[in-house]
């Protein structure tokens, strides 16, 4: 059974989020959540990431969707995709963001814990992120476009920081009764 992902009102999405511990990383116990994270991930249509507190585990982790690299269209991206021999990420356990630019973009954003709400949002143009994947070997990875502000927007999850606590113009999507079945 798919975990259900907890919504704005769930206590746990307000809390910074633990530090996954080196006893843990490699575990059945990590792996399960890891893949708990993935499988809800994968039957979201409109989702392209999601950090631990979004399945209410309170730790420092986000699983980033292949959709993500294969939808994003800046050049960081697609250079990823084109060599194989910089293969991309999908998991960030305990990541900090080390550079950012001093250039902002607004951007339209939405949250899988914030269902049918967007708003547009100031984010970095470009950000280095340090991380460690699932075998807790450390890495770091550069972005801009689309990676950047996951990187920044899970990273905000982290620290108990919803997108609608600084998104501007926030507007309310109702599904239309056809959209629904």
């Amino acid at each position: 059974m798919i975990k259900k992902i907890v919504q704005k009102e769930n206590p746990i999405l307000r809390k910074t989020a633990g530090t996954v511990t080196q006893e843990i990383i490699g575990s059945e116990k990590l792996s399960r959540i890891i893949r708990e994270m993935s499988e809800a991930l994968a039957e979201s249509e409109d989702g392209v990431a999601i950090a631990g507190p979004q399945l209410g585990y309170s730790l420092r982790l986000f699983v980033v969707s292949q959709k993500a690299f294969e939808i994003g269209t800046n050049e960081d991206t697609e250079n990823s995709l084109r060599d194989k021999r910089k293969p991309y990420q999908l998991v960030y356990i305990n990541p900090t963001i080390t550079r950012k630019s001093s250039k902002k973009v607004v951007l339209d954003e939405g949250c899988l814990s914030v269902r049918g709400i967007f708003g547009k949002i100031e984010r970095h143009e470009k950000v280095t992120i340090e991380a460690l994947d699932e075998h807790g070997k450390k890495f770091s990875r550069g972005a801009s476009g689309l990676l950047a502000e996951i990187f920044q927007h899970e990273t905000d999850h982290l620290r108990g920081i919803l997108f609608t606590d600084t998104a501007k113009n926030l507007i309310k999507m109702v599904k239309k009764q056809s959209e629904s079945k």
